[in-house]
């Protein structure tokens, strides 16, 4: 007949006599402190199931906790006998808890405590831990001794083999022989408080998750409403410097935006790393430096005119470079290479100037390629043309080079076909006859040239009847006569000449009185004097 898991005598155990004992002696040898050391501290970490402590077993009261449990650290030395520490300790405790394994077997201090124990507490427990080897080869030889009565018992371990019971099965064994608790019921009890921890971790994890996705949605809403916040800023700013622009410029008065361009350029001056910046803002980004870089050209200010024009070639560059089949950056790189070339053109560095408005262009060219429908792209064509027609004009090229200013009205005529009705092409128009006149008036046809200056006038003549305040139909107007009137001296009509100077120079003081810081306009009016005075 065998005994129950882990004991070793027949008789049931008495419940502990002594509060201030050990629950526990835990017996084993020294290559086995690694093992001893884990179990030991698993042993008195362990907590009960709740349903389970005060329960009444053969062993006692179930206690929450299985403490203190005695470990010694050190094997003796081998000539010493057992010290009284531990000899006390075994005393004092319910039961003995032995660690096989081979060197177990040949301990002779195992072997020595199990004797002592044995002899102290016949009728206390002693549980068997298997931790290596098979039982003949791991159990002391003390552990199948016969007892006082001649009886031996085959002991049945808590196998710790990872192939048997495994750790935590048999630590579950011991924990049974410790209390006296049917081990199926702590087994079961067991997996209901892992159910329960798992559905609490199940259930914090969830919370936590709750709580990090309104977290993410907060800070979502945060990202889009700062987001929105900087596309309002943005659009505010660029309406400012295009649309608000446009129409300040239609009544001379582009001098109001001086603090608007300051407060934009430090806007942008913040953002140092463009990188994170998406592709929609850094288009705007690009069009806002090409409107405050015109307005500085436009006042002479060419340094930071050319600085800021820079810096937008840098933006769209980058751009064109990620994508460079997209029609809106290669539409908005033309426009950095256009007013890079313009600033030393207005400076006259013509060699400078040049291959900006060729890069230009092609760029334009290649717009009208990818879409031929759109118009927008052929009127660019157009600007582009034109570009290259004035620095023939300003050379005094030969005829092949003033062959630009012949395609760029044709071009802007096309345009003018389809959309008779818009007033900016009708402009554009005006200005394409008068390069077509002055290309005349270098190739000895003033005839020719003049009535390329009368289709200009008319043309303007009907822009002004819409919009008598223009500035900028007014500002044509004023330079178209003033041009036409050198033709009408070159032709003999100096009478007609002089009215249409007097009709110029009467305008540009108009014009400058509207807006003072308008460098052009003060430049034209040195010219329309020294042209009266001679």
């Amino acid at each position: 007949m065998t005994m129950p898991v882990g004991e070793l005598t027949r008789t049931l155990p008495s419940a502990p006599s002594d509060a201030a004992g050990y629950r526990a002696f835990i017996s084993y040898a020294h290559k086995d402190e690694a093992s001893a050391r884990r179990l030991h501290r698993w042993l008195e970490s362990y907590r009960m199931p709740r349903r389970l402590v005060g329960r009444t077993t053969r062993l006692g009261t179930v206690a929450r906790r299985l403490t203190p449990i005695f470990r010694d650290r050190l094997e003796l030395p081998a000539s010493s006998s057992l010290d009284a520490a531990v000899a006390n300790a075994l005393a004092a405790s319910d039961v003995l808890l032995v660690l096989c394994s081979p060197a177990a077997r040949a301990s002779m201090w195992v072997n020595a405590e199990i004797r002592l124990f044995r002899s102290l507490h016949p009728d206390r427990p002693i549980i068997a831990a298997l931790l290596s080897g098979e039982p003949r080869d791991s159990f002391p030889e003390a552990l199948t001794e016969a007892d006082a009565l001649g009886v031996v018992s085959e002991p049945v371990a808590a196998d710790f083999r990872r192939n048997h019971d495994g750790p935590r099965l048999a630590r579950l064994k011991i924990v049974a022989g410790l209390t006296g608790l049917a081990l199926d019921e702590l087994i079961q009890r067991e997996a209901q408080r892992q159910l329960r921890r798992v559905i609490a971790v199940t259930l914090a994890a969830m919370v936590f998750a709750l709580l990090m996705s309104f977290l993410l949605i907060l800070a979502v809403m945060a990202r889009r409403e700062a987001e929105q916040q900087r596309r309002q800023a943005e659009g505010l700013i660029e309406f400012m410097l295009t649309d608000l622009r446009t129409r300040l410029q239609g009544v001379g008065r582009l001098d109001v935006l001086g603090s608007v361009n300051d407060r934009a350029l430090a806007y942008y001056g913040e953002q140092s790393d463009l990188s994170k910046l998406p592709v929609e803002s850094l288009e705007r980004r690009a069009r806002v430096l090409h409107a405050m870089g015109e307005d500085d050209q436009k006042r002479g200010k060419n340094a930071a005119a050319l600085a800021k024009f820079v810096e937008a070639h840098r933006t769209t560059a980058a751009l064109l470079a990620a994508n460079p089949d997209d029609p809106l950056r290669i539409f908005a790189h033309a426009q950095s290479e256009f007013w890079i070339g313009y600033v030393d053109f207005a400076r006259d560095r013509l060699d400078k100037a040049l291959p900006r408005f060729v890069a230009y262009r092609s760029l334009a060219r290649r717009l009208t390629e990818i879409e031929p429908a759109n118009l927008k792209y052929w009127r660019e064509l157009g600007y582009a043309e034109g570009n290259i027609c004035t620095i023939a004009i300003a050379r005094k090229g030969p005829a092949a080079d003033l062959d630009a200013c012949r395609s760029a009205l044709q071009t802007i005529e096309r345009v003018a076909r389809a959309q008779p009705d818009d007033a900016t092409i009708q402009s554009d128009l005006a200005n394409r006859h008068a390069w077509m006149a002055d290309a005349l008036r270098l190739g000895g046809r003033d005839r020719d040239a003049l009535a390329e200056r009368e289709k200009q006038m008319a043309i303007i003549d009907r822009l002004l009847t819409q919009d008598a305040k223009n500035a900028s139909y007014r500002q044509d107007w004023m330079l178209a006569r003033f041009s036409t009137a050198a033709l009408l001296r070159a032709l003999g009509e100096h009478r007609r000449a002089d009215a249409m100077v007097a009709d110029s120079r009467r305008l540009i003081d108009e014009l400058i009185a509207s807006d003072p810081e308008n460098k052009d306009w003060r430049i034209w009016r040195q010219e329309f004097t020294h042209s009266m005075t001679n």
